[in-house]
């Protein structure tokens, strides 16, 4: 068994650093960000999360147009560690807009925070297979940003070995019932405390959220999953992130999520703020990820 994580990571990536770090991101990114409502607030995150992801290597802009408006997902494509550079990529996303009129604390500043933060730890310490990180836009508004994004990977034939796709994972909840689901049998399979991370994948992401779930719980952060069929059709709330657009397009793919308005009543309102968000756990969940992705096969 491995040993406790806060052993196993750099002095600069365990809880304290890491947590504070966290919170300056998410200071950063908090506030409106509609890229039609609040243009602005939406171009200051943009300029955050690239001069960010600078830090750590060349953010490329991928460029697609909607309205008659260019929006922009920014990719930072890191190396495998030596000898590893020619396997197919891990793309791990986070989306930046808001839902207009929210400030987006959890939804989703909390996933941007954690993406710019694994930009901070993958350029140091590759891990077995390339990582490309992609902060995508207008997920708010159909998943339009990571659509686009998928139809240039299929346009070049870019194999991809695993998409994750981070989404809310700032909000845990132990109070009785505070865990809801979108079906009777799934309120009877998993816990009603709302104080786990979940993973939501395909069929073929079975072994990967297996090894995740459990390198969450080594890190502090219990850890639930789910494995789905048919593209999560029979489940839409299954598909309310980017990670639906890859599931779509035949990629395997999971969602990473504090399970959105099955627990956060904050969800899409004015309340979305930071204070309502557990930066401790978001802190574990980070590290699970660092730990995880950098071994994952």
């Amino acid at each position: 068994m491995r040993k406790n994580l806060q052993l196993d990571l750099p002095p600069d990536f365990q809880r304290e650093a890491l947590q504070t770090r966290l919170q300056t991101h998410l200071h950063q990114l908090v506030g409106d960000r509609d890229p039609y409502l609040a243009a602005g607030r939406h171009r200051l995150a943009q300029q955050y999360i690239q001069s960010t992801l600078a830090q750590w290597g060349v953010p490329a802009a991928h460029d697609f147009h909607v309205r008659g408006r260019c929006h922009t997902n920014w990719i930072l494509p890191l190396p495998a560690s030596t000898g590893a550079s020619a396997k197919s990529p891990l793309i791990v996303g986070a989306h930046y807009d808001t839902v207009p009129g929210t400030p987006g604390a959890d939804d989703n500043a909390s996933g941007v925070s954690v993406l710019l933060e694994l930009a901070h730890f993958f350029a140091q310490f590759p891990a077995a297979r390339p990582i490309w990180l992609i902060a995508f836009d207008l997920e708010e508004y159909g998943l339009l940003g990571s659509q686009a994004y998928v139809e240039k990977l299929k346009a070049t034939q870019q194999p991809v070995h695993l998409m994750l796709s981070l989404e809310m994972l700032g909000y845990y909840d132990s109070t009785p019932q505070s865990q809801q689901y979108p079906s009777p049998l799934l309120t009877r399979l998993y816990p009603h405390r709302g104080d786990f991370v979940a993973l939501i994948g395909n069929l073929s992401t079975l072994f990967a959220m297996r090894r995740l779930s459990q390198d969450f719980k080594r890190a502090g952060a219990p850890c639930e999953w789910l494995p789905v069929t048919n593209r999560g059709q029979a489940i839409p709330a299954t598909r309310r992130s980017d990670h639906a657009a890859f599931w779509d397009a035949g990629y395997r793919a999971l969602m990473v999520t504090d399970t959105a308005f099955l627990r956060n009543p904050h969800y899409h309102q004015a309340s979305d703020l930071l204070d309502t968000l557990d930066l401790k756990m978001m802190t574990r969940v980070c590290q699970g990820l660092m730990v995880g992705l950098q071994s994952l096969p």
